[in-house]
């Protein structure tokens, strides 16, 4: 494989598993706050153990980069882009697991059940309190774009080291097309 080095298949997967989720996340997320319909209920079903599995997932992956840790930047990637790749990874992971947690908390503070997947309730992580609740809602709110920022810049960044340097950054989370 021209000498790429690769993040493990199980790196790869929790990628890819928790990218497709995000993705689902944003869509509802944007759905729940431009709609007062029926469908918000249902949106919102799906937004707060969907957040859940995100968090999960995100603590795993965090464990297994830590455990693991990531292929080389090309040696003759300039040092500024260097360090924003590093930022960018340290943000994006934060943002996985702090959005689910403020919403967490956030719904804790409205005294809303966070109902996930077969009638189990998380118990509350804040006291109720109005004015919490409408913090966390703001936060919740502006890093969930922030995040999306964010994540157009992870793709950009991508489709230019695939594209534009060649430099094997995109193929060591790409899909495997060889054995290995």
């Amino acid at each position: 494989m021209n000498g790429v080095q690769r993040f493990t298949p199980l790196q790869r997967l929790l990628h890819w598993v928790v990218a497709v989720c995000i993705l689902a996340m944003l869509f509802i997320g944007v759905g729940m706050v431009s709609s007062v319909e029926p469908k918000y209920l249902t949106l919102v079903s799906i937004h707060k153990p969907l957040g859940m599995a995100i968090l999960v997932l995100a603590l795993i992956r965090l464990v297994v980069r830590l455990r693991y840790g990531a292929p080389p930047l090309p040696a003759d990637l300039p040092e500024p882009m260097k360090l924003a790749a590093h930022l960018s990874h340290y943000a994006l992971y934060a943002l996985m697991i702090a959005l689910p947690l403020i919403g967490w908390g956030m719904l804790s503070a409205a005294a809303y059940p966070v109902k996930i997947w077969g009638g189990v309730t998380l118990p509350a992580i804040l006291p109720q309190s109005d004015s919490l609740h409408t913090a966390l809602w703001n936060a919740h709110f502006y890093l969930a774009f922030v995040f999306f920022a964010l994540i157009l810049m992870h793709v950009a960044a991508a489709l230019f080291h695939a594209l534009v340097r060649r430099d094997g950054v995109f193929d060591s989370m790409g899909p495997a097309l060889t054995r290995e």
